[in-house]
């Protein structure tokens, strides 16, 4: 699996997350559905395919500053919890996937 596919999973799974979790949806809401689209779509495209860095120390910001920001709320809160919900996804995604 390349190191998109892995981050494509891994924002999948927070964004699921946020919307269940903070949202109290059982499916995806259209904002998440849209929010995940889009961050596969930008993921698709990254210029540094599987040398990307984490989009966080990235120099090169590809999502929009609205998009940019709903990414922010969503792995804040999704983040932390990923350690009980899928901890091994947290691991590889946070230790191993540097």
């Amino acid at each position: 699996m390349s190191k998109i596919d892995k981050d494509k999973e891994v924002v999948a799974f927070m964004i699921r997350l946020y919307c269940h979790k903070k949202e109290g949806n059982m499916d995806l809401c259209d904002s998440c559905k849209e929010l995940l689209r889009y961050s596969e779509i930008r993921l698709e495209h990254c210029r540094f395919g599987d040398k990307k860095p984490s989009c966080k120390s990235c120099k090169v910001h590809c999502y929009r500053s609205d998009m940019r920001e709903r990414m922010k709320q969503v792995m804040r809160f999704s983040g932390p919890r990923m350690l009980l919900y899928a901890p091994v996804l947290a691991f590889n995604h946070f230790f191993l996937n540097k």
